[in-house]
Order: C-alpha cells, then structure tokens, then sequence
C-alpha cells in the first residue's frame, strides 16, 4: 500500500486538518495508518509517550487516530529562536540554537534522521500519512524542502493537493502549485480537496469544472468552512478560533506576548460555554478579567522584557485578582531569572521577575520533559513539563492568595473536555466523510 502526501497550496490551507481526517477515514477501512511531518516549524509542542518532544500538530493527529506518540510522527522541529536563530530539535531531543543559513546548509546531516522515523513508521503501519509543509513550490527552496518533495520523490508517496479557497485565487494557486512541480510528482498527484468552502456547495459547480476539465486535475472533495477550536498549531490557527457565549459566567484574559507557546492549554477554556476568552496583545485595563493568564513562552526573558515595554508588567504588579502562570508565565512570576549559560540569550543574562514569588528561576541547558499525573491546586491533571528554567524552592507549582503558578502543561484538560474532543471531531470527520471521495483515493494507494 502507498503512503499519502498531503500537499497545501499555501500555509494554512488545511493540511494538519486533513491529515488526521485521511488517516480516520483510512482507519474506517481496516487500513492501520500512522502520521508523519519530517520538519515542523513551531512553538506548540506536547512530550510523548516515550518522553521526546515533537510538534503539537503530530502529537494531536496521532491522538485522533489513537496511535501511539513517539518522535518517529516529527524527527525535526524548529522553534523560535535569538534573531535569526532557531531552537533545533532532533528525534525529539534540544540540539542547539542554529542560525538558519546554517541550518540549510547543513540540512543533508538532517536527512538519516528523517529516513530513519520515516522507514520505521512505514514498517509498523499500512500507510503513513504525511503532512507537508507551507507550499511545496517555493522555489528559491525547493533544494531544501524536507517535509514536501523530499519525502514524495525519495519513497513515492501519493501527493493530494490541499487549497484553501477562503484566501481568494483558489484557480491560480491549484493550477500554479500543479504545474511547478516536478513532473515525476505531477503523476502521483491523486487530485485536490478545496478547503473552507462557505455558503451554497453549488455554486461551486462550475469551479469543479474548470479544474477537472481545463486543469485536468480531480477534485476529490470540497469541504466546507467548518470551525473546530482544536489542536491550534501556530499563531494563525489561534487566530481563526471561534466564541459564541454571549452570557459568560467567568472572563479569562490570556497575555499573547511575542512568542507565546503552547496555546492548546486553553482550548477547554474555549470549548467551555461559561467562559469568555480574550488574548491580550497590549497594555489593555486588566480590571474586566476574573483570571488574567501568563501562558507558556520559547523565550521567557524576552517576553518578560515586553510585558515591562507595553506597561503590564506594572499593571500585573498591582493586580489584586487572580493571576495564574504557565511554564514560561510561572518562571516570570519570581524574582528573576538567570541564564547564565545563554540557554535562551546570545550571552550570560539575568532579568528581574513579578517578584511574586521567593525564588529565582535558573536556565540549565539540559531541557526537562516529563509526562504523567500530576496534582495541581487540589486537582488531579494528566499533563506535562517541557521547560529549561528551573526552581529549588518550588520545582512543580507555587499558590498563594491570588497568585497561583505551575510548570505543568493540560491543567484544564478534564474528562469534560475529552467528552467534548471526542464529539467535535467524530461530528467534524463526518462532515468530511460526507465530501470527501475516498473511493478515488483508494484506487490509488491501494
């Protein structure tokens, strides 16, 4: 059996998405599917079940489809890094910061890595579905492509196109993405779905047309514009999240610094009826939010250092309502922090922190990662630890009148919540079912 690409005409045309549903939809078959991305560019990530990290996107796919998580799904993930840097993590350990011609120039040293999490997960399933990455027709990379056309030439898979016609040009970027490819991937293209379809699907008729006549491409599915609130991968999938609460019983502000991470802790905050939630992006009155958030942070002294340039800092300070950190939030409520090893900072550094706390947080270079069950403020969480900055005083979780921190990660994860994921997405993949012409990928990858 094949294994499948899925190829988007552009960033965020759904490839995440559509990962997961293919890979459901195959499993409905009989067919044992994993998921697989070669190089992810992200500050989202979870810790797996054998204690690597990889990319939220993989991690979230390989839940859907109740595989198991290891960094076989995500061998090479990119984080933000110091300028033109980048936090380089390899089978799901921190490497180093890699400046990125850098990283380019050295991408063949790459390679075994992604050939290996690749063969291994071939072995073990039927088909591995495998996420691309932004359009696979930049041409000025396309040398360096890892996650696109390395994976289809090198192994052969079966490409199917994703574009996103809620972004206008839907006919040139399907057409335009088609034909730059090379032409040994133009004949493994299985054809496109057109993504985020709004109003009357007839409308549309004629556009399928034109593609399939003049293109000479199959459209195996137009799909419609279908919110879902979860699994948010980067800072353009938050921005798309959708509220609906118009008599909230509790307002969460959540502060959106410049390299906040880790946002999928507040996807039950959102699916939850009863409360409203802002992301704060400047020096807004802090007086509205029952609970104010300080969220997991790639850079926890940089953004530390914006929350005193935009004035929250000082309107943090004087707060006397609940404030809760996360991670990166939780080290900046002490009373500095220390990186004397430039762990995330291009020399020894040291800021002052909220002071809430009587400690200070130091860097080590090695990266703690943890999974399991943990008890938080009176409650038990299955969650994790993914963090650098470290506390001898209080190493989990620190609360005190109206200041509560912790390292852990999926503090608001309930079987609530899990209720919740489970409907969306089994009500979410039957929309798709529904449009989706399995029957024509099968002729292909079978």
């Amino acid at each position: 059996m094949k294994s499948i690409s899925i190829f988007g005409t552009s960033s965020d045309a759904g490839k995440s998405t559509l990962t997961f549903v293919i890979g459901r939809l195959l499993q409905e078959r009989g067919f044992n599917v994993g998921v697989f991305k070669a190089q992810n560019v992200s500050n989202n990530s979870r810790v797996c079940d054998d204690g690597s990290e990889i990319a939220i996107a993989q991690y979230f796919q390989a839940e859907v489809l109740g595989i198991p998580t290891s960094y076989h799904l995500n061998p090479i993930l990119l984080k933000s890094g110091q300028g033109n840097s980048a936090s380089l993590i390899v089978k799901g350990k921190a490497v180093m910061d890699k400046d990125v011609r850098d990283y380019y120039r050295d991408l063949d040293t790459l390679k075994p890595a992604v050939d290996e999490c690749f063969e291994y997960l071939r072995g073990r399933y039927d088909c591995v579905v495998c996420e691309g990455a932004g359009s696979p027709v930049e041409l000025n990379l396309m040398d360096k492509d890892l996650s696109n056309l390395y994976i289809a030439e090198k192994y052969g898979t079966k490409i199917i196109l994703v574009a996103d016609i809620e972004k206008g040009g839907v006919f040139a970027s399907i057409w335009g993405v088609y034909n730059l490819l090379p032409e040994i991937l133009r004949a493994n293209v299985i054809g496109v779905i057109v993504n985020k379809f709004r109003g009357d699907r007839t409308l549309f008729d004629e556009g399928v047309k034109i593609i399939e006549e003049r293109f000479g491409i199959p459209v195996l599915g137009v799909l419609p514009y279908l919110p879902l609130n979860l699994g948010f991968e980067d800072s353009q999938s938050l921005k798309n999240f959708v509220q609906n609460k118009p008599h909230p019983a509790r307002k969460i502000g959540i502060i959106a610094y410049p390299t906040m991470s880790n946002y999928n802790d507040f996807e039950p905050l959102i699916a939850d009826e009863s409360i409203f939630v802002e992301f704060i992006t400047s020096n807004v009155s802090l007086d509205s939010f029952d609970t104010v958030i300080l969220p997991g942070s790639k850079r926890v002294i940089e953004d530390l250092r914006w929350l005193k340039q935009t004035g929250l800092f000082d309107a943090l300070k004087e707060r006397t309502k609940e404030i809760l950190g996360i991670c990166g939030g939780y080290q900046m409520m002490f009373k500095a922090i220390i990186d004397e090893e430039g762990v995330e900072t291009a020399a020894s550094d040291r800021e002052e922190g909220l002071g809430f706390i009587d400690d200070v947080i130091v860097f080590q270079r090695e990266k703690v990662l943890n999974k399991g069950k943990y008890d938080i403020f009176g409650r038990a969480a299955r969650g994790f630890e993914i963090h650098h900055g470290v506390s001898v005083k209080y190493p989990l979780s620190y609360e005190n009148a109206h200041i509560k921190g912790t390292f852990v990660h999926g503090l608001f994860e309930d079987e609530k919540f899990e209720n919740y994921k489970k409907m969306t997405l089994d009500s979410f993949i039957a929309t798709m079912r529904d449009e989706i012409d399995m029957e024509r990928i099968l002729k292909h990858v079978v």
